[in-house]
């Protein structure tokens, strides 16, 4: 006993000498003298970028794609999309994952406009996502946090919420100054971007292109449609060389999953091979591409479906009431087509917005006599790049193809129906791009889709996603006042750009 006491007494007198000189070399010794305190632009962006993408491919599988009668995830159990039964959990991830980027996409903003040595770049390409991760929320939710949101470091824990038209209005002036900040601006760091490698002008194209598609989903609105209408020719036509936009396809703002680094798609680890390939292909999505002899369907390998047995295409009817199924039998794999699980790697699916639906954006608008340029030029070339960016090697005339597919530009057609044309190519070419099919829909009605007897919300497309229910909890002044403003906080309130 006496000699473990005496080894206790030296070992505290041993560290009672050393201590101090520990204390005093702490920080110097734990600081990477190649390092700095402070996380860079060009550490945040791709990670950023990464978790926003993944984020949406992963709703847009589940919500979007059972919603628009892309896939049906057949079950007669509750909460099912494709029924217009969306539970109120499935709120949460879009809106928490997509603040939490809003964070990083401001620091690289707030870091680049400080931080010496930084480009302005960085701050352009920072307002250009912070404009598109802001039109996500508000598009899918309404009314939203925004200009207090993201403040928790200035002491602002209960954001108030903004009206859908104030966000809209700041989003365009975010993205005519990241159109300013970017002409002429460096290139940066390409291993910091993962969509554009760091390629100022190509940013500045997507962020110019981003504007056309906000401005499009406002015009319908009265009170604001002529000034919207305005900006759009201003754009596109009277300062075409102040607003540069996508070109081609090489323009197209995509996160291609590499399968390196951490460029891996979240299809991969997030989701089993199995579960994946037994979502089936509803049969509005794939009769259209059977019709035309659609290559990104009938190629070989099928870019977007799994043939049944007997070697065809057959998709499943979405909206079906629980015990009903297909002439009252149930779904196999043998009788239905499923999604390849190619696309579990597919570098496309990181699209974010593509030069196909840009010429549809235009075509819309030349349709409308918005903006001068043939309607039928903007159609046929969304069509064909639509198919391009899939299927590079597709080598057929565009109008022999327009036309045995009986999908030709119809010049004497109704706006309605050229509408309709517009927005069932411009369907294709938003495969897999977060919520835009749902957006668009909700905008336009277009394309028609078909409705089956077991939809839900009175068989009305669901107008928008409830707030989280933490929400109601965490910031509930705030909460009250925004649906006393917007409407009752249910998935059939329309957000501002629907109401009449």
């Amino acid at each position: 006993m006496k000699t473990t006491f005496i080894k206790t007494v030296l070992f505290l007198v041993l560290c009672a000498v050393i201590m101090p000189s520990c204390k005093k070399d702490f920080i110097e010794i734990n600081t990477n003298p190649n390092g700095t305190p402070n996380a860079l632009p060009q550490q945040l962006l791709a990670p950023a970028l990464v978790d926003m993408v993944t984020i949406n491919m992963l709703r847009s599988r589940n919500l979007n794609n059972e919603l628009m009668q892309v896939t049906v995830d057949p079950s007669d159990a509750e909460g099912r999309a494709f029924r217009y039964d969306i539970r109120n959990s499935a709120a949460d991830n879009t809106w928490n994952g997509w603040y939490a980027q809003l964070t990083n996409f401001k620091d690289i903003y707030d870091i680049a406009s400080v931080e010496p040595n930084l480009s302005t770049t960085y701050m352009g390409i920072s307002l250009i996502c912070q404009s598109w991760t802001y039109s996500l929320l508000t598009d899918t939710y309404g009314d939203i946090p925004y200009s207090e949101s993201n403040k928790a470091k200035q002491g602002i824990f209960a954001p108030k919420f903004d009206r859908q038209q104030d966000i809209y209005l700041d989003i365009f002036k975010k993205l005519e100054e990241a159109n300013k900040l970017l002409t002429g601006s460096a290139n940066v760091n390409a291993a910091s971007d993962p969509v554009y490698a760091g390629n100022a002008s190509k940013w500045r194209k997507f962020g110019n292109t981003l504007y056309l598609r906000l401005l499009l989903r406002i015009s319908g609105k009265a009170e604001i449609a002529a000034t919207a209408i305005a900006k759009i020719k201003d754009i596109v036509n009277t300062n075409a060389a102040t607003y540069p936009l996508m070109i081609a396809n090489d323009d197209s703002a995509v996160l291609r999953w590499t399968g390196i680094g951490y460029l891996v798609s979240p299809f991969v680890g997030g989701v089993r091979a199995q579960d994946f390939r037994a979502t089936d292909i509803a049969e509005f999505f794939i009769n259209n591409l059977n019709r035309w002899a659609d290559p990104r369907l009938i190629s070989t390998p099928s870019r977007w479906g799994i043939a049944t047995f007997q070697g065809s295409y057959v998709g499943v009817p979405s909206g079906y009431a629980p015990g009903q199924g297909i002439e009252g039998k149930s779904y196999f794999y043998a009788t239905d087509s499923n999604v390849p699980n190619t696309l579990q790697t597919e570098p496309l699916l990181g699209n974010i917005m593509n030069f196909s639906e840009l010429q549809f954006i235009l075509a819309e608008a030349a349709a409308k006599g918005w903006i001068t340029g043939s309607a039928n030029d903007y159609y046929k070339n969304g069509v064909l790049t639509g198919i391009t960016l899939w299927v590079p090697t597709f080598a057929t005339p565009i109008d022999t193809y327009l036309t045995a597919g009986d999908i030709a530009w119809n010049e004497a057609g109704t706006l309605d129906a050229k509408m309709e044309q517009i927005h069932l190519q411009k369907y294709y070419s938003m495969f897999f791009t977060d919520f835009e099919q749902w957006f668009e829909y909700r905008r336009t009605g277009h394309p028609v889709l078909p409705k089956g007897n077991g939809l839900r919300n009175n068989g009305v497309m669901p107008a928008r996603l409830t707030y989280p229910v933490y929400v109601q909890s965490a910031n509930p002044d705030n909460y009250r006042a925004a649906v006393a403003i917007q409407g009752a906080d249910l998935i059939s309130t329309q957000v501002w750009w629907q109401k009449p």
